[in-house]
């Protein structure tokens, strides 16, 4: 029996829009890119050959187009894996209810979602400058914990071994360990990119280990994530929203991964905020592999 989505459940909006990222059903393209900053969404599209919509709507921005006969959406997210829920929940939605009967649709619309970021290295082979794809995702924010089947989409033992190491404590979300699609990663970061362990972190600062004015609770815990290794695997960069990107696409049957420029290496200290042509060489890339 399909699923009915009642108004409270799923808002629509009078012009057939799905509320937060005001994108209709029509808009949506199955090879999606996403980007934290919506200022990115254009320097994306730049390379497109031709355009059909440009949204705006709160810290959402999605264009979508066509390159080299791929039709695309780049769609701006915001910083943040609650934001990620919100865009996820409604890319899925958009290809997979019925907005004029709000009923499930009869056939599965699979999306495959690439996002592309900006994060900090942890390891020696993960200098400034270098690109991260990111094979699995450690999620410190809990998003995943409150959706149904987290435990059969998890790689659990990889969880119960980080606790462990990190002696995780009980006033923290509980981390959840989750792995990109294969194919996806595979076609996007090839021979070229370093394959890792993301952390996905729910701040910049406190969580991520940087101490401003307030002091940390757990000043070793960096220190404990870099040395880190289970199963051959290390903890490669943080960032902010690679693991409820794989949960949430692992869940609803989507194709997801991260990839990342690496523009700070927090073990060596070392940042830049001039990273424009790099950043340009790795949206070309991904444009090519999606």
């Amino acid at each position: 029996m399909k699923r009915f989505f009642p108004p409270s459940e799923l808002l629509i909006e009078p012009n057939g829009a799905v509320y937060h990222l005001g994108v209709k059903p029509s808009q949506l393209a199955d090879k999606v890119i996403l980007v934290g900053d919506p200022n990115r969404v254009p320097k994306v599209a730049a390379y497109f050959d031709s355009q059909e919509c440009d949204v705006a709507a709160r810290e959402f921005r999605t264009i979508t187009g066509t390159y080299k006969g791929k039709r695309i959406s780049v769609v701006g997210t915001g910083i943040g894996c609650d934001n990620i829920d919100i865009v996820v929940n409604e890319l899925d939605a958009l290809a997979n209810i019925d907005f004029e009967t709000r009923y499930e649709k009869s056939e599965f619309r699979q999306l495959q979602m690439v996002r592309i970021g900006t994060c900090g290295g942890l390891q020696e082979n993960t200098p400034t400058g270098s690109y991260i794809c990111s094979v699995k995702s450690i999620g410190f924010d809990g998003l995943l914990n409150f959706y149904a089947g987290r435990n059969e989409v998890c790689d659990l033992e990889f969880e119960e071994a980080f606790k462990k190491h990190l002696n995780w404590s009980p006033l923290l979300s509980a981390p959840y360990t989750i792995a990109s699609d294969p194919e996806l990663v595979e076609r996007i970061a090839q021979d070229d990119m370093v394959r890792g362990v993301t952390i996905s972190c729910g701040g910049f600062f406190g969580p991520q280990g940087r101490q401003l004015r307030v002091p940390l609770a757990f000043p070793q815990q960096n220190e404990l994530v870099v040395s880190f290794e289970h199963r051959g695997w290390r903890v490669t960069n943080f960032e902010m929203e690679s693991s409820a990107l794989a949960g949430l696409a692992r869940l609803m049957g989507h194709k997801a991964t991260t990839v990342c420029l690496v523009i700070a290496h927090r073990i060596a200290k070392q940042a830049t905020v001039d990273y424009d042509a790099k950043m340009k060489e790795l949206i070309q890339t991904v444009l090519e592999r999606i």
